[in-house]
């Protein structure tokens, strides 16, 4: 952690605040700052270097009690901008439904390597069962690190039905289960998948973990992945012990396609969004 995000961490703890309440005092000086962003900047996921982020900067250190420069100081100069960067990934709570149920619950897990994280490739396979109900997913990522230090690979699992019990998550190849967040109210599960070692930079890996659903399981009626930074590779396969639906649509462009007892989906280079696919049994 550097030293912006170690020093404003330690007076927003110092101070008894939690980011909600912090928010609010910086709302009452008509400065709008998310969730999200004081999240990363107290993490070090991201820094403050806009003309608002920094003025807000100076907010916070008068409503955390701290001398005049004391955290903008740790700043430094600003990262080059310019159309020839990589635009910038949105929050790891982007594409899902109430995304400060996600930021919550990822706000004690550490997240800083997520970006750092090059996605080789990503293969999904989900099994439905002769029932037509959702059994098991099961998923296998190949990454390769950026810099030095990536050791873990957080997953975010959201249900539809939010009156049955949360999927179990295990841990199939070179990870282990870290910390597990489960919010039952709102259908979440967080897991941090911790790998056998830290990587070096230019190193790669390949973990694979499975989400198994407890009984009485979900009537299955759709698949996604979200796709926060880009995937080299990405294959999709959704297999149907029992009887095929009845229609198909492919997400990443709502087309159809043929039901069958397996449904297939193959992607190269593919950006942010959700792909997957949804059908109907009648």
């Amino acid at each position: 952690m550097d030293e912006f995000a170690q020093a404003l961490r330690t007076a927003i703890t110092n101070r008894g605040l939690g980011l909600e309440r912090l928010r609010e005092h910086l709302s009452q000086h008509g400065v709008s700052v998310s969730l999200a962003t004081l999240s990363y900047w107290q993490t070090g996921r991201s820094k403050p270097e806009r003309k608002a982020s920094l003025q807000a900067v100076v907010h916070l250190e008068h409503i955390l009690c701290l001398p005049p420069g004391h955290l903008s100081e740790l700043l430094g100069p600003p990262r080059p901008r310019g159309r020839w960067l990589r635009k910038a990934p949105g929050p790891m709570s982007e594409f899902w439904p109430e995304p400060s149920h996600v930021e919550h619950a990822l706000h004690d897990l550490e997240t800083r390597w997520d970006d750092q994280l090059v996605r080789v490739s990503q293969h999904d396979f989900v099994t439905v069962g002769a029932d037509r109900t959702e059994r098991s997913f099961r998923s296998r990522q190949v990454l390769s690190a950026s810099m030095n230090g990536p050791d873990r690979w957080v997953v975010i699992m959201h249900i539809d039905d939010h009156d049955r019990p949360l999927p179990q998550v295990r841990a199939l190849k070179h990870c282990k289960i870290g910390q597990l967040v489960q919010n039952e109210a709102e259908g979440f599960v967080v897991a941090e998948l911790l790998f056998d070692r830290p990587l070096r930079k230019g190193e790669s890996i390949v973990i694979e973990h499975e989400l198994v659903n407890q009984a009485p399981c979900p009537l299955a009626t759709n698949y996604e992945r979200k796709f926060r930074l880009p995937t080299r590779e990405y294959v999709l396969e959704v297999t149907f012990e029992g009887t095929p639906p009845v229609s198909v649509t492919q997400l990443a462009d709502d087309s159809s396609v043929d039901p069958g007892s397996t449904l297939l989906d193959v992607a190269l280079d593919v950006q942010p969004g959700v792909r997957g696919f949804r059908w109907n049994w009648d």
